[in-house]
C-alpha cells in the first residue's frame, strides 16, 4: 500500500520573520499520521526550519541540487551531500521553472537524480508538459521523454528510491489545476509505462501531483487511485491551508 505524500515547494519565499510565523503556524496543525509530510524552503531557512520542527514528522527538502554528489568549484551551486548535512532528506529535481528558466535538460536532472541518490536523499523528479504540449495531444509523448533518461539509468526500482511529480506547466502559479480525471489518466499513464517494465516496482512508486493543489480541490485529486499526494507551492505559505491540504490526503 502506497502512502501519500504532501509536498511544500516554497520556492523564492521568506524572510527570517515570516519562516519563523510560518513554522509557528505549521507546528499547531494536526497532522494526519498516515501521510508523508515534506517542505522545500530556501536553502538560507534549511537550519531555522530544522530547528523549529525538531521532533515534528515534516521533513525537510531541497529545492534544487548540483549535478555531483562530490563537492567542487561550482560557485552558487548546493551540493545533495551538503543538503544531506544539514538535514534534509528530499530534494527536488527536474521542477518545470528549473527546466524553462534555466534551461536543464532531461541528462542534467537525470544527473541530479543520481547525485541525489549517491548522498542518500530522495529525488522528487518533476514531469511535465506545457499548454501547447497538450493541446497538441503530446503529453504522454513529453512526459514520456522526460522520465526515460532517469528509467534508462535506473530502471523502475531506482525511480521507486524516490519520488515521481507530475506537474502540468499550465497549471503551475496560474490558478488553473487539472481536473481530478485529468490528473488521474496521466498519473494512470505514466504507471502503466512503469508497469510494463517492472510491474511491481511501478507499483511502488510514489506519484504526486502538482499544479495549484489548493484546500478546496485537493481531497478530489488525492480520491483518484493513481494520485499519491501533492507537491504544493503557494498554498504551503499557508500553515491552515496546507494542514488542511494534509488532512485531505489524510481521508483519501
Amino acid at each position: 500500500m502506497r502512502r501519500s505524500l504532501v509536498a511544500g515547494n516554497w520556492k523564492m519565499h521568506g524572510t527570517r520573520q515570516s519562516v519563523e510565523a510560518l513554522l509557528a503556524g505549521l507546528n499547531q496543525q494536526d497532522w494526519p499520521e498516515q501521510v508523508d509530510l515534506m517542505i522545500a524552503p530556501p536553502s538560507l531557512y534549511i537550519q531555522q526550519c530544522r530547528e523549529s520542527l525538531e521532533g515534528s514528522q515534516i521533513r525537510l527538502a531541497g529545492q534544487c541540487c548540483a549535478y555531483q554528489a562530490e563537492f567542487g568549484a561550482l560557485t552558487g551551486e548546493i551540493s545533495p551531500a551538503q543538503l544531506r548535512e544539514a538535514g534534509c532528506e528530499y530534494v527536488i529535481v527536474g521542477h518545470s521553472e528549473r527546466r524553462n528558466l534555466f534551461d536543464e535538460t532531461d541528462e542534467v536532472v537525470c544527473r541530479k537524480f543520481a547525485a541525489a541518490l549517491a548522498c542518500g536523499l530522495r529525488p522528487v523528479l518533476c514531469v511535465g508538459e506545457t499548454r501547447q504540449q497538450r493541446d497538441a495531444g503530446e503529453t504522454a509523448e513529453v512526459v514520456g521523454r522526460q522520465l526515460q533518461v532517469v528509467l534508462e539509468s535506473f530502471g523502475v526500482g531506482g525511480l521507486a528510491q524516490g519520488v515521481l511529480a507530475y506537474e502540468p506547466v499550465w497549471a503551475i502559479g496560474t490558478g488553473l489545476t487539472a481536473s481530478p480525471e485529468q490528473a488521474q489518466e496521466v498519473h494512470a499513464m505514466i504507471r502503466a509505462r512503469l508497469a510494463m517494465l517492472d510491474d511491481e516496482q511501478a507499483q511502488c512508486v510514489q506519484i504526486v501531483y502538482g499544479g495549484s493543489v489548493k484546500a478546496d480541490n485537493a481531497e478530489a485529486l488525492f480520491a483518484m487511485p493513481d494520485i499519491d499526494g501533492g507537491l504544493v507551492g503557494g498554498a504551503s505559505l499557508n500553515a491552515d491551508e496546507f494542514g488542511a491540504i494534509a488532512r485531505a490526503a489524510g481521508r483519501a
